[in-house]
């Protein structure tokens, strides 16, 4: 059963997310916040297994609670729900620790998905804004190059370049023509080499430092 604790200020919008994941059979709501402050406090509490938060709240917003659950043991994943209106919350709530990006007006499979690949840690970025967010990210926070990128396989690439197409590990072992526990140690060992903690954060990676195109 995966765990999770939902934070929302808007009363319409975390009913509906804890009604809507309560329905699920292997999702367990296990708490809801109406800010950063009370996400941390029942987090703590309850240690999730996952978090699914807005961005925008009062007092202390996602971004905030994000930096602090990561200091939690065990670390819940957590999914930042907001509107996309280009707003720097998005690349801090990234930088910040999220796995994951969810629009509040997508389809409602769609945060059940987000739920169930963050547990598994293979983050989820809604498509409607992939392809914009990550280019303008990789475009706005400039990072040196580390010198590991040039010690990744050709195997490791292609498997990065499924990570851009958003493809789990599932499909990139059915792509690939290998075990999906293959396809696991192939994906820790890319976030290993270029420094980062999250599938999401190494498809900018791969995008900025150009080991990646849309062509891909």
């Amino acid at each position: 059963m995966i765990r999770v604790i939902v934070a929302d200020d808007q009363d319409a919008a975390r009913d509906g997310l804890r009604l809507l994941l309560s329905g699920e059979p292997d999702i367990e709501v296990i708490g809801a916040a109406v800010d950063g402050t009370e996400l941390l406090a029942l987090a703590r509490l309850r240690r999730p297994d996952v978090v699914l938060t807005d961005i925008r709240m009062p007092g202390m917003d996602g971004i905030g609670a994000i930096k602090r659950l990561r200091e939690l043991e065990p670390e819940p994943a957590v999914v930042a729900v907001t509107t996309f209106d280009l707003d720097e919350y998005l690349f801090g709530a990234l930088q910040a620790g999220a796995v994951g990006f969810v629009l509040k007006d997508s389809a409602p499979e769609l945060f059940v998905d987000a739920v169930r690949l963050a547990h598994r840690g293979q983050g989820l970025i809604d498509p409607q804004v992939t392809r914009r967010l990550v280019t303008r990210f990789a475009r706005t926070s400039p990072r040196p190059a580390p010198p590991e990128l040039a010690s990744l396989t050709p195997r490791e690439t292609e498997v990065l370049r499924g990570l851009a197409r958003g493809s789990t590990n599932a499909e990139l072992a059915e792509e690939l023509g290998i075990a999906a526990g293959t396809a696991k140690v192939h994906v820790e060992r890319i976030l290993a080499k270029l420094g980062v903690a999250t599938r999401v954060q190494a498809v900018i990676q791969a995008h900025k430092f150009g080991l990646v195109t849309w062509d891909d």
